[in-house]
């Protein structure tokens, strides 16, 4: 199975923990290890679309790193803005994680998808039809809407939007099809 998320922050001890509804960086590392393993078997991929831990001295680093190891599947990290060079040698050197990357494009049950941190503007809706939008997997808002301004091609994977939990992407597809279909009639554009 294939999961998306981002933003995870672990051992951030500054604002993240509080929005998320925890009283300590320890207690949402705790969560966030516990909704992770619930859902991920370690036979699958997790897309991480940025900010897997955050900036701290060395040992709140190794600390984030060992919550890293203890989570379940194959990760496949997408950078986010808080991702520097000691954070990459880090993981380069975790066998959990399998991938390194800026952004990536992504195909899935015949449909492309573009994964970055940032909110990516992909298609013109306008112009091309639904079937061939290509949807932005994102990060980065810690807003809890799944959507960005409601885009039905703008999908938020960050823990914020899906009560500190991976999103299935299975599940993710749905939703967006979902939105997809509200936006068409609002817009007041037939399927195409």
């Amino acid at each position: 199975m294939i999961f998306l998320t981002s933003d995870l922050h672990l051992c951030h001890k500054s604002f993240i923990y509080e929005p998320r509804g925890f009283h300590s960086a320890e207690e949402m590392n705790s969560a966030i290890e516990k909704n992770w393993n619930e859902l991920v078997s370690e036979d699958d991929d997790v897309f991480v679309l940025g900010d897997l831990i955050f900036k701290g001295e060395r040992n709140t680093l190794d600390d984030a790193m060992s919550i890293v190891r203890r989570l379940k599947g194959r990760k496949h990290l997408i950078l986010g803005n808080h991702d520097g060079s000691l954070k990459i040698e880090l993981y380069r050197k975790e066998n959990s994680i399998v991938e390194i990357e800026s952004a990536k494009y992504f195909w899935y049950k015949g449909h492309q998808y573009y994964m970055s941190h940032f909110p990516s503007i992909t298609v013109d809706p306008e112009v091309e039809k639904p079937k061939n939008w290509i949807v932005n997997f994102f990060g980065h808002t810690h807003k809890k809407e799944k959507f960005y301004n409601g885009l039905p091609f703008m999908y938020n994977v960050s823990l914020d939007a899906h009560n500190n939990r991976p999103v299935a992407i299975d599940e993710a597809i749905a939703d967006i099809r979902a939105k997809t279909e509200e936006y068409l009639n609002l817009m007041g554009l037939c399927r195409r």
